[in-house]
């Protein structure tokens, strides 16, 4: 398994080995003590899976307020998606900014989104399938974001042919400016 930092050092890129044959083929997803040994410790709670019929489908931008705040560890067992993390720990250096990447069955890659990012995806591929762990379980009392196309933010959605899909609650989702967040920037 290869851990690797994004261009937002907290986000990180994970690569499991993968072993095919002529059955198929064969990988650890998940290993507490690979995360562990680079500095990753997380103890996941809950698993989530997702699925997004239409190409083009947006989830996010999510967050959970503390005391119920979540680290996601995302991977794609079918389809693709365009990953987004963005920065809402008050002091970063990169505060309001974002970083992406393309995770999809294909490439088998995974993206461990840390407490203190708002998280969302787009489908690249019909019939995507996402699943997730969570560190902490879903409190809706506690469920925080911001509308995915927040001028604020100014996420490059990939949007091919017209508008997305959206949830109902995704459309009405409030904007960054003015957020006062309860995360912390820590070195």
């Amino acid at each position: 398994m290869r851990i690797t930092s994004l261009s937002i050092p907290a986000v990180k890129l994970i690569e499991p080995q993968k072993f095919g044959d002529d059955r198929g083929f064969f990988s650890e997803t998940y290993k507490q003590a690979v995360l562990h040994e680079a500095g990753i410790d997380v103890q996941f709670v809950q698993d989530n899976h997702s699925y997004s019929a239409p190409p083009g489908t947006i989830r996010g931008l999510h967050f959970q307020l503390p005391p119920h705040a979540q680290t996601k560890l995302v991977r794609v067992t079918r389809g693709a998606i365009l990953d987004i993390a963005v920065d809402i720990r008050k002091g970063s250096p990169t505060y309001g900014k974002y970083v992406t990447a393309e995770i999809s069955a294909r490439n088998w890659m995974q993206i461990l989104v840390p407490i203190g990012f708002a998280h969302g995806f787009i489908t690249l591929e019909p019939d995507t399938e996402v699943l997730y762990k969570v560190c902490s379980p879903y409190a809706p009392s506690h469920d925080a974001g911001f509308v995915w196309n927040d001028p604020d933010i100014g996420i490059d959605w990939p949007i091919v042919g017209g508008q997305p899909t959206l949830s109902a609650k995704d459309k009405i989702l409030p904007r960054f400016a003015g957020f006062n967040s309860p995360f912390e920037y820590h070195l």
